[in-house]
């Protein structure tokens, strides 16, 4: 396991893998801040962002689109460190009101993008947070799911057939599945995958490998666990933070490991809220762009 040099995050999220570069961005949502890191070199770089950006994707236009604030983003990232973002499309006031951003998100294996709202004070547990779907063609979904307190965990299964979904508040501590239509990019038959309320860790960040095995980061549980496609806990792998909080396959043969993490600030060893590359042995699903 290595320790990506020099990253510090206080959130970091939603890590992807851009093929077309050979890197990898991610977030550190409360800084407002993006990074990238080269797989080649080493070589790390940042972006500061004009709102708090919770989840990207590479667009296929070039860019990210993001899950922000006030909607979904196309930023542009400056070679000068500037960052241009474009507001694509926002849910009406009444779904995503003050104290309210973007969460968890990610492309579909058709690169359309999925992403949630969460309530920000997640000790209030407001059960207010959506699930959308976004394309250039179609803008913004109603909600496909409602009711989350903190959305989580959007992962495809390697031919696309099957979404999930967690919910990691540590009052829900759930991962469903859906039957997903890939002509249409609708879920239907919403079913537990994981009941996780007996565990210490919660389901956040998540991602499929090449077997269709889910990847959950277990957050407060300091894990990362492989879930089979029949929900039985098959592999856990013990991290050096508490908190992991999203997992990326990546690399030219996919067969690495990039794992964000949440500084909690009672542990001063200098892992919690750094960023790990690790290879667990198994090869991982390609992240699709944002078909912009």
């Amino acid at each position: 396991m290595e320790k990506v040099s020099g990253v510090h995050c206080m959130v970091g999220e939603s890590p992807t893998w851009h093929a077309a570069e050979g890197a990898w961005y991610w977030v550190d949502i409360p800084a407002r801040r993006i990074w990238r890191l080269d797989y080649a070199s080493g070589a790390t770089r940042s972006w500061q962002t004009q709102e708090m950006a919770a989840c990207v994707s590479p667009a296929a236009r070039g860019g990210l689109i993001a899950g922000m604030e006030s909607g979904i983003f196309h930023l542009t990232l400056g070679e000068d460190g500037s960052v241009a973002g474009e507001r694509l499309a926002a849910p009406p006031s009444s779904e995503l009101f003050e104290g309210m951003r973007f969460n968890d998100g990610r492309c579909d294996r058709q690169g359309r993008f999925w992403a949630g709202t969460m309530f920000m004070d997640m000790a209030a547990a407001r059960a207010v947070g959506n699930l959308y779907r976004y394309t250039a063609q179609d803008g913004l979904s109603a909600p496909f799911v409602s009711g989350m307190l903190t959305q989580n965990g959007t992962a495809f299964s390697p031919r696309g057939e099957v979404m999930y979904l967690s919910d990691s508040h540590p009052q829900r501590r759930m991962v469903w599945a859906f039957d997903y239509d890939i002509a249409s990019g609708t879920p239907h038959n919403k079913r537990i995958f994981l009941d996780l309320g007996a565990q210490q860790g919660r389901p956040d960040g998540a991602a499929v490998d090449a077997d269709g095995c889910y990847w959950s980061c277990a957050n407060d549980g300091g894990r990362l666990q492989r879930y089979t496609p029949a929900g039985v806990l098959d592999r856990e792998i013990a991290l050096p933070f508490a908190k992991p909080s999203m997992c990326s396959f990546g690399g030219p043969e996919l067969d690495t490991v990039l794992v964000t993490s949440i500084d909690h600030g009672t542990v001063s060893d200098g892992w919690p809220g750094s960023v790990v590359l690790l290879r667990p042995g198994v090869q991982g699903v390609a992240d699709v762009p944002f078909a912009a």
